[in-house]
């Protein structure tokens, strides 16, 4: 299953961030920690290359923890300024303000020398649709301040918002890029709500979730719908499996995929199957593994 969105408003909005890079000190990228590879767009590390950079790994409550300090690690070492966030969590944003003044050092110390004990750092706040980015600024904010909801396409134009005297965050639309080279990344994508549900097939999507947790988190299944399976041609049977127990039965005794599928996805995303990480730290040997069956 081949996916792609990028519905015309996000041309326009990409060309605003652009034009809008140059007022800013600061790049504050949110990314779904339950896969940051996929949730990141590839776009901002060309035009926003100048820039000081933190990565909010949000949705850390979600993932798998140890696959999350795994990619906190790795995005480290290229050069970001990285935090584990659940952006309903205001607690979990209190470090914040100290990994901001570390990424901007070199102009507080060059507004230091000009005289200026204070400056105000502008930050362009960016991420795709639906990974919390208005739901982080308005917690940290302390008020909504950015519309926010649990579907793709809320935030349509920018907006200034003060953080107190030091601070301008500049919330900015959430973007994709015009074509996912790896199918793989459509996915990801279309599991955790980036992508409008609409235009996705959520029965084949949510069989590929199946063929996943039964490889990598077997577990979740057992713990949620009581199924135990052993290897990845059983999905379909867990599939069916999981229809009977919850119901879903149509005029003549098959299985409902379509109104399981939902169920299945559902319990996904609101983090009832556990904690899960969809992909893995780039280079390692999983990953090369999921790269070839895709």
């Amino acid at each position: 299953m081949h996916i792609q969105w990028y519905p015309g408003h996000m041309a326009k909005a990409k060309r605003n961030i652009r034009e809008d890079l140059k007022l800013v000190d600061l790049v504050i990228e949110v990314v779904d920690a339950r896969c940051p590879e996929s949730s990141r767009n590839p776009d901002v590390d060309s035009f926003a290359k100048e820039k000081s950079r933190i990565l909010l790994l949000n949705k850390a409550d979600l993932a798998d923890k140890k696959e999350t300090k795994r990619f906190a690690s790795y995005y480290a070492k290229k050069g970001f300024y990285t935090m584990e966030i659940d952006a309903r969590n205001k607690g979990s944003l209190k470090k914040l303000p100290s990994l901001i003044d570390e990424a901007c050092q070199p102009l507080i110390e060059k507004n230091l020398k000009r005289g200026i004990k204070t400056p105000t750092i502008r930050a362009m706040v960016l991420g795709i649709p639906n990974v919390g980015k208005s739901t982080f600024i308005n917690t940290y904010v302390g008020k909504a301040m950015a519309k926010t909801g649990n579907k793709p396409g809320v935030t349509r134009g920018n907006q200034w918002i003060n953080v107190g005297k030091r601070l301008q965050l500049l919330d900015t639309p959430g973007i994709t890029w015009p074509k996912f080279e790896r199918e793989i990344v459509g996915l990801n994508l279309a599991m955790i709500g980036s992508i409008n549900d609409q235009i996705i097939n959520i029965d084949e999507l949510v069989f590929y979730l199946l063929k996943y947790l039964v490889r990598y988190y077997p577990d979740a299944l057992t713990n949620r719908y009581g199924e135990t399976v052993t290897d990845d041609e059983e999905a379909i049977k867990v599939f069916d499996a999981i229809g009977k127990k919850r119901g879903c039965i149509k005029k003549g005794g098959d299985v409902d995929y379509s109104k399981t599928a939902k169920i299945i996805l559902d319990d996904f995303r609101s983090g009832r199957l556990g904690n899960i990480t969809l992909e893995h730290v780039p280079g390692g040997i999983d990953d090369e593994q999921d790269q070839s069956e895709t």
